[in-house]
């Protein structure tokens, strides 16, 4: 849909649902909002009821749930979504806070979610160590410096039994940021659910399962890209049969925002990359309705308060038509983008970390009046090292607060119906649109970054920000700008006997499972590999008997190979 001119968008001035204007008379049952009232929101309301009888200001006035006028004329629940996928967002229930956590080892990372699920945190989030997401041993020659250093090591099942120790996995859900090894680490989550006697299709979750953003903008990869989108399409396939309510692939715009894409770009490449995954699946014989329902999406809060909320009202918009114009989907919930965000860590500043927590509750603020599905709130001294305790609870309670004291939840698409808003979500939209439309002629996503041209294009943005901060030009608090002499910060640093203990613990179950019956499922897994068969069973039969992670991907990278990048600069 092309931008409205600014003179048709001024003329449709935003008022409260019931409210008239001068002269005009008020709206009876079936216009705008009223209609939607009467149509959505109340027989949802009746059926799942809303956090309070009623809503009210700190005044007395009472809130309507949803004020002002979309400029595409659609309303919470509607198709194309753009004011959020349900009738009472956030007045029914809170988004899922959801902090990521992972470091030094699976005992050290469950202390942690055990602390954060005391203070209050509502799904878990998984952050794995760098060897862990591209495949290795923690004992490798490639591994033994970074183990343990940006997220937790597993290379076994005996990891992922302490890093769930006392956590019921049917009662909770588990994001994993995971992508060239998800069907490794999805096949590990499973064994321990029915260890624990939990029926798998009782999982509720994540896999990211992302490998595209990996080859443009993050760098964690192990396969080529042919054989890594069959390990994507093989676990969607896999969870449709066994694992029916964990959503299989979260397509991130995040870290393409963090290697320094602009909103734009973030908008284009991510939606793109859903894109080129719907083909992949369709081409593997899934129906659109069958996998489609279970795709969600993860993007990035930056600070621009006003382009961030547009930026998540649009790719809503987008992502509808496209699953329903494009696509040919049926099913309602196959149109909805559902999303998880994290505040922007490259906006983060070493220099006075305290001001980090203002910048995080901006950019958070930005995310929940966007309508996210679940949030990430990053610690203030995360330019610095891995959060301490106090950072981590106090980014918790910056969801916390804002959700139980500021009033931004108690209304529907709060900003929805500003002309400035709209008129945002409008030209993000038309600028998304063709910059994909440029990757379609460079033969689709995948082509597009074989060729390194994704690449070129983040790169580009990049350097003109990096250029306009050193230049003072983009006033950074604390780095160009309100300087001020200060002692470097002592950072957080885990225990110093985590990496032994890993190593220990590898050792140990190497010594006491049985090898033969390791090296036939490993055989096992080549074989399907070699083949058409889905990769996921065998998988799973292997880390049942406590194959390791290196172990699996080194018996695929004999039949895939390993992925070389392009040169792009």
């Amino acid at each position: 849909m092309a931008p409205n001119p600014p003179e048709e968008r001024a003329a449709k001035a935003p008022r409260a649902p019931g409210v008239s204007a001068p002269n005009e008379r008020a709206p009876e049952p079936g216009d705008g909002a009223a209609r939607w009232k009467e149509r959505t929101w109340k027989q949802a309301r009746a059926r799942f009821p809303e956090r309070r009888e009623r809503f009210t200001t700190t005044s007395g006035i009472e809130l309507e749930p949803l004020y002002g006028e979309a400029e595409d004329g659609g309303y919470p629940a509607e198709y194309p979504y753009t004011r959020g996928l349900r009738p009472s967002m956030y007045r029914g229930q809170y988004w899922t806070m959801r902090q990521y956590a992972g470091f030094s080892s699976a005992r050290e990372t469950n202390r942690r979610f055990h602390l954060l699920l005391d203070s209050g945190q509502t799904g878990l989030s998984t952050a794995f160590d760098l060897p862990t997401q591209i495949g290795f041993d923690s004992d490798h020659a490639l591994a033994r410096d970074e183990v343990g250093l940006v997220g937790v090591p597993v290379n076994s099942l005996r990891d992922v039994e302490r890093l769930f120790d006392r956590i019921p996995l049917g009662d909770v859900s588990t994001s994993m940021t995971i992508n060239a090894t998800a069907c490794v680490l999805l096949a590990l989550y499973c064994a321990l659910a029915k260890k624990q006697g939990v029926e798998l299709g009782k999982l509720r979750g994540t896999v990211q399962n992302d490998i595209l953003k990996e080859y443009a903008a993050r760098g964690n990869y192990r396969f080529p890209a042919g054989p890594s989108m069959r390990l994507t399409t093989d676990l969607m396939a896999f969870c449709e049969e066994r694992v029916p309510q964990w959503n299989t692939i979260s397509i991130s715009g995040y870290h393409i925002r963090e290697a320094g894409s602009t909103a734009v770009q973030e908008l284009a490449f991510t939606l793109g990359n859903g894109r080129a995954y719907v083909r992949a699946a369709l081409a593997s014989g899934l129906a659109i309705d069958a996998f489609a329902p279970r795709l969600s999406f993860f993007f990035n809060a930056h600070s621009n308060l006003f382009e961030e909320v547009a930026k998540f009202r649009a790719a809503r918009r987008m992502w509808a038509r496209i699953m329903k114009d494009e696509f040919g989907a049926k099913d309602e919930k196959s149109w909805m983008l559902r999303f998880h965000t994290q505040t922007a860590g490259s906006m983060l500043t070493s220099q006075q970390p305290e001001n980090n927590v203002v910048r995080v509750t901006l950019q958070a603020l930005a995310a929940v009046l966007g309508g996210t599905q679940s949030l990430h709130t990053n610690g203030m001294d995360e330019a610095l090292s891995l959060p301490s305790e106090t950072s981590a609870r106090i980014a918790l309670r910056t969801q916390q607060i804002l959700a139980t004291e500021s009033g931004v939840a108690d209304v529907v698409d709060p900003l929805g119906g500003s002309p400035y808003v709209e008129a945002l979500t409008d030209e993000l939209e038309a600028r998304a649109k063709a910059l994909m439309a440029e990757v379609e002629k460079k033969g689709g996503p995948v082509a597009a970054i074989e060729s390194g041209f994704v690449q070129r294009e983040i790169l580009r943005s990049a350097l003109a920000w990096q250029r306009a901060v050193e230049k003072g030009e983009q006033p950074v608090v604390g780095v160009n700008t309100y300087q001020i002499e200060e002692r470097a910060p002592a950072p957080f640093r885990p225990g110093g006997d985590s990496q032994r203990e890993v190593l220990a613990d590898l050792e140990q179950v190497r010594r006491e499972r049985d090898g033969a019956g390791v090296e036939a499922a490993l055989a096992a897994v080549e074989h399907a590999a070699r083949g058409t068969e889905n990769v996921m069973p065998p998988i799973l039969a292997a880390v049942e008997r406590y194959a390791t992670l290196g172990e699996l991907c080194t018996r695929l990278e004999r039949v895939f190979g390993r992925y070389k990048p392009p040169e792009v600069l």
